[in-house]
C-alpha cells in the first residue's frame, strides 16, 4: 500500500512536503482511497478521462 497524502487540488500523491510538485498546491488530506499510477500521460485513457497532464501517483478518491 501507498502510505502519503494526496493533495485535493489535483490528487498527486506526496510522501513528504508541503506542497504539491504537480499543481504547487498546499492543501492535503490522508484520506483517499484508490490509486493510479500514470507513466505517460500522453498515451493513457485513465490520464486523459482524469485530465491528467504528467506522470506520478494519483488518488482516485478524496473522502476528507
Amino acid at each position: 500500500m501507498i502510505k502519503g497524502k494526496a493533495c485535493r487540488n489535483c490528487h498527486y500523491i506526496i510522501e513528504e512536503g508541503n506542497e504539491c510538485p504537480n499543481c504547487h498546491g498546499k492543501s492535503f488530506t490522508t484520506f483517499w482511497k484508490g490509486y493510479s499510477i500514470i507513466i505517460n500521460p500522453e498515451k493513457s485513457e485513465i490520464a486523459q478521462k482524469l485530465n491528467i497532464k504528467n506522470p506520478g501517483k494519483y488518488a482516485l478518491r478524496l473522502s476528507r
